[in-house]
């Protein structure tokens, strides 16, 4: 049992472990204490701050948003949102984490070793795996697409509400995850 935790960790690992940095992410502060703002943005955009970077796109260029889930190689769960443009480029913001890492002890414990593996590897890089972006070249790498990474599910689901809320109603909107 021991050993099938270690491939597992080594696994998360693995899977969290930079080999881009050009996308942008969130720290992992609790949504529920206020990790996230609102408010009246530019007319007609919508416009996005995260700890990582920022994103604005034009109201009436907005063809889609959508908000699913799914699995990556049986290990992890990605949640994310994206925003298709009628432009060149498409936004995903997501949120990824071990599956089942919240279903029991023994899923949080393995996630917890996770986590601790990850931060020593980012110790020994100097990376902040927290706020990475984790790409496989070329498995995961997307053309003309804008990536960030947000650290709480729960700012994820904020942010889509913002997004969609400002599309539907067509007034600007300024959404911030804040950098703590």
């Amino acid at each position: 049992m021991k050993k099938a935790y270690t491939y597992l960790a080594a696994g998360l690992l693995l899977s969290f472990l930079p080999t881009s940095l050009s996308a942008q992410n969130s720290n992992g502060t609790d949504a529920s204490k206020g990790n996230t703002s609102e408010t009246t943005g530019p007319r007609r955009f919508w416009q996005a701050t995260l700890p990582g970077g920022s994103y604005m796109v034009a109201l009436d260029r907005i063809a889609s948003v959508s908000q699913h889930t799914y699995i990556i190689d049986g290990n992890l769960s990605v949640t994310e949102v994206v925003i298709d443009t009628n432009g060149n480029s498409l936004a995903r913001f997501y949120y990824i984490e071990p599956v089942g890492g919240d279903a029991s002890n023994v899923g949080a414990g393995i996630k917890n070793r996770a986590q601790e593996l990850l931060q020593k590897a980012g110790q020994r890089t100097g990376v902040d795996v927290n706020n990475a972006v984790a790409k496989q070249y070329p498995t995961t790498t997307h053309a003309k697409t804008v990536e960030y990474r947000v650290s709480d599910v729960r700012d994820l689901n904020k942010l889509y509400g913002s997004v969609t809320s400002a599309w539907v109603k067509g007034t600007g909107r300024k959404f911030t995850i804040k950098i703590n």
